[in-house]
């Protein structure tokens, strides 16, 4: 609702303004306001509870009335702030904007919680809105309100998912969880989808003390629960048995085994002082323009490696159906399919969340930060990714059949 010029021209024309605190500060302008609005919306809705205005008649049968008021304090943004909140003598006044047994106003949840999607401590919570807003926060209302997420972290992860997905990137990062006495690196794995209108979607995350591919297995098949139909092409690191895994459940994707991932394991084996040949010769197979170029490229690079280092050919060569997949598109979209580069940004978002912590209590507390930094971070995909249309028409061609009405 907007306010009328002629509104605030009558509340700035009584008012000296010669500093910020006069209109900010701990007693300026916007905290009076506050407290006239507050106070204002809380004898109206007493009006409405009663039937009648202030010293009217007495609408209701049992007489109820108006029976003094009691002093309140909240904390807000603005800091702390005394109210008069009215009484009525059956004491059956239930107050809307600020409820019984709330002293914090709408909106301050939302700040603590920001703040710990950003991966503040309590204790840097604490100490920011003392700061900023002068309200002393203790650590168990920090926790209490961060709480109250451990219920949407179910409702989104259960949530049904579109029936397609185009691309699926599939990765796991480690975080540290106290168990049982224990602080050990337990696997996160995460699933980013690109819908059909090219817009990054976080699918799930699940947690298990190891990566492996059976565990990927059950990921695939809750998928599968929550509605999707059909992935076209899945991208994910070498891990063994996870691309059989991917098509136990979804027999006609494509695995596309990310290229980024294939090199970086690669270079495990060679010493630094030949690292940027190796990685300049690889960089020729993927970057051929055709999948038999860069076979020959494959061969070329084992008949000058292969006495030195046999196992990065050996690699290749074992892994090479699920490498060349992508060379079925135009160099153009090649980048989308062929690195998880999409869900590896966002493992480092994660890790930036994460790194303050040296250690969760329990699978729960981690989760719930993970949640809402995921939260934040997807606020950000709000465009298709790059060159998605070109990516689409040559999914029409090549997947027609599977295509959905679009």
């Amino acid at each position: 609702m907007a306010i009328e010029k002629e509104l605030l021209d009558r509340l700035f024309a009584d008012y000296n303004y010669q500093k910020p605190e006069d209109l900010i500060g701990e007693n300026g302008l916007l905290k009076q306001l506050t407290k006239a609005l507050l106070e204002r919306a809380l004898q109206t809705e007493m009006t409405v509870h009663l039937g009648h205005e202030k010293h009217g008649e007495i609408a209701t049968k049992g007489g109820n009335a108006r029976n003094g008021k009691s002093a309140k304090t909240i904390k807000g943004e603005f800091g702390k702030l005394p109210i008069e909140v009215p009484r009525d003598r059956d004491s059956s006044f239930e107050p809307v904007i600020i409820p019984k047994g709330q002293t914090r106003f709408i909106g301050f949840d939302d700040k603590i919680i920001s703040l710990y999607a950003r991966g503040m401590t309590t204790r840097e919570i604490q100490g920011h809105l003392e700061d900023i807003y002068g309200v002393d926060v203790s650590p168990s209302l920090i926790s209490t309100v961060t709480d109250a997420v451990a219920n949407e972290v179910k409702i989104w992860q259960n949530r049904p998912l579109d029936a397609v997905y185009p691309i699926v990137y599939m990765d796991a990062i480690r975080v540290k969880v106290r168990d049982n006495g224990h602080v050990i690196n337990k696997a996160v794995y995460l699933s980013v989808g690109i819908t059909m209108d090219g817009i990054k979607e976080v699918l799930g995350m699940w947690v298990a003390d190891n990566e492996g591919a059976k565990f990927w297995l059950q990921v695939v098949t809750e998928l599968r629960n929550r509605g999707v139909q059909d992935i076209f092409i899945a991208c994910v690191d070498g891990l063994k048995g996870f691309p059989e895994a991917i098509e136990t459940v979804f027999p006609y994707t494509q695995v596309q085994l990310c290229i980024v991932h294939m090199v970086r394991n690669s270079l495990r084996y060679v010493s630094w002082k030949q690292r940027k040949d190796v990685a300049t010769d690889l960089k020729t197979i993927y970057q051929a323009p055709t999948a038999d170029q860069a076979e020959m490229e494959l061969k070329a690079f084992e008949e000058k490696w292969d006495k030195t280092h046999p196992t990065i050919g050996q690699t290749w060569r074992r892994n090479w159906e699920r490498i060349t997949p992508f060379f079925a598109y135009p160099p153009d979209i090649r980048k989308v399919i062929y690195t998880t580069n999409a869900i590896e940004s966002l493992n480092m978002s994660l890790r930036k969340v994460t790194k303050n912590r040296g250690s969760f209590p329990n699978d729960e507390s981690m989760l719930k930060l993970l949640y809402l930094a995921l939260n934040n971070i997807a606020k950000k995909w709000t465009l298709p990714i790059r060159d998605w249309k070109a990516a689409l028409n040559r999914f029409s061609i090549l997947f027609g059949d599977r295509m959905p009405a679009y």
